[in-house]
């Protein structure tokens, strides 16, 4: 799979934000600004994943539909989900 710029963006800006984590809490700051900052950055990798799991079953769907295999589609599909739900 080629990962495109948007999901690169994506892992910088979750880079970013771990390291102002990283110097909250070296300076100390409050315990709910800390995890406010954690839970946004949770997030955006979740999004991420989704992104990534979502873009490369459209991929996958578009070659199976070239081959006509309706079996492998539903596995896809399923491997897909299964993906999502592995990553909670």
């Amino acid at each position: 799979m080629e990962y495109d710029t948007k999901v690169v963006n994506r892992l910088k800006r979750i880079e970013g934000q771990i390291r102002g984590v990283l110097r909250m809490i070296e300076a100390g700051d409050e315990c709910k600004d800390v995890i406010t900052q954690l839970s946004a950055s949770r997030s955006g990798i979740d999004r991420t994943i989704g992104l990534i799991v979502s873009t490369n079953l459209i991929a996958c769907m578009e070659n199976e539909e070239l081959s006509g295999n309706p079996q492998k589609k539903e596995t896809l599909v399923k491997e897909a989900v299964d993906l999502l739900v592995k990553s909670r």
